[in-house]
C-alpha cells in the first residue's frame, strides 16, 4: 500500500489554470498505475485521468485537451495540470493508485486514495 497526499487546490476564475500535486510514499512509485478522480457535491465520483507505469494515459472526454496528467519518479509525485477551467470542473479532486495496469477510470479499480483537495471554479 501507498500513502497519498494531494495539494494545489484552490479557487480560480473560469478560464484559469491550476496544477494539482499528489505526493506518494510507501511503495515503488514507478510501477504503480496512478489516476485522478473528482467528486462534486451530490454527484458520484468520476474519473479524470489515468497514467500507467509505461506512460500510457487516458482522459475523460470532458477534460481532453484541457488537462494533462504527468509524474515525476524522482520526486514520487503525480501531477494534474488543468487549463481552461470551467465551473463544472468544481469538486474535490482525489489521486488514487493501484498495481494493476489498466487504462480504466473506475474508482473501485484503485486500492489507495488520498484525502482530496478542493477545486472551485467560478
Amino acid at each position: 500500500h501507498v500513502q497519498l497526499v494531494e495539494s494545489g487546490g484552490g479557487s480560480v476564475q473560469a478560464g484559469g489554470s491550476l496544477t494539482l500535486s499528489c505526493k506518494v510514499s510507501g511503495d515503488d512509485f514507478g510501477r504503480l498505475s496512478m489516476a485522478w478522480f473528482r467528486q462534486a457535491p451530490g454527484k458520484e465520483r468520476e474519473g479524470v485521468a489515468v497514467r500507467l507505469s509505461d506512460g500510457g494515459t487516458k482522459y475523460a472526454d470532458n477534460v481532453k485537451g484541457r488537462f494533462t496528467i504527468s509524474k515525476d519518479n524522482i520526486k514520487n509525485t503525480l501531477y494534474l495540470q488543468m487549463n481552461d477551467l470551467k465551473p463544472e470542473d468544481t469538486g474535490t479532486y482525489y489521486c488514487a493508485a493501484d498495481e494493476k495496469q489498466w487504462l480504466r477510470l473506475v474508482p473501485t479499480e484503485y486500492r489507495d486514495w488520498g484525502p482530496g483537495t478542493q477545486v472551485t471554479v467560478s
